[in-house]
């Protein structure tokens, strides 16, 4: 299995490295930056690609949407200081299919190059569900967190708006609106904005207005 690295920073391309020398099956290759990055999946065809989130000048999210503009079926997993939840589900909506926190353990990386390598996900634990909202109390209690924005958010996309056109409905951008619905995803319990927009709409009268 091919592997490409991307990451600014040596030592951690050397750790990454030094982690995966016991893999056989492994050929790792390296890139210090998106650009790098980009002319490495065109050079290697690597099965699976490990992204940092913090790259310079372009991020490792705009990486991944650029490697996957030119290969949609590329596996990526962005590996991050930061496992807010928040920046997973912007990554999954992105079309990342795994995320891995550099400040846990080690071997989660390796897992979560095979995982990702055979087709499969692997992202955090608190970012699967762990709390369900098949309670409809529970679901209730949660809708009132949302703030006066998401729950205008929500309401349009109930009503079949896109995000872009939400976006110009309420006068801020495309990103904000995005992250407003990553936001809610998090606080309602769910992974996708499929599911969050059946979640309010099965729940429209509960909606804050």
């Amino acid at each position: 299995m091919r592997v490409l690295i991307v990451d600014d920073h040596p030592i951690v391309i050397a750790a990454c490295q030094a982690l995966l020398a016991d893999e056989a099956e492994m050929i790792v290759t390296a890139a210090a930056d998106a650009a790098g990055g980009l002319a490495s999946f065109a050079a290697e065809a690597p099965e699976v690609c490990v992204i940092d989130i913090n790259l310079p000048t372009v991020s490792g999210l705009e990486l991944a949407q650029q490697i996957l503009g030119k290969d949609a079926e590329a596996r990526i997993v962005i590996f991050s200081i930061n496992d807010d939840p928040v920046f997973v589900a912007r990554a999954v909506d992105v079309g990342v299919k795994g995320y891995v926190s550099k400040s846990g353990d080690p071997n989660d990386l390796v897992v979560a190059i095979r995982e990702v390598g055979k087709g499969g996900t692997f992202l955090p634990s608190r970012s699967r569900g762990d709390a369900p909202v098949a309670d409809p109390s529970v679901a209730a209690n949660r809708l009132a967190q949302i703030s006066a924005r998401e729950a205008r958010i929500l309401h349009l996309l109930v009503a079949g708006q896109t995000l872009a056109e939400i976006a110009k409905l309420i006068g801020v951008s495309y990103g904000t609106v995005a992250n407003d619905t990553a936001i809610m995803r998090h606080k309602l319990g769910v992974r996708s904005t499929r599911e969050l927009v059946q979640l309010a709409a099965g729940m429209s009268t509960n909606l804050p207005s």
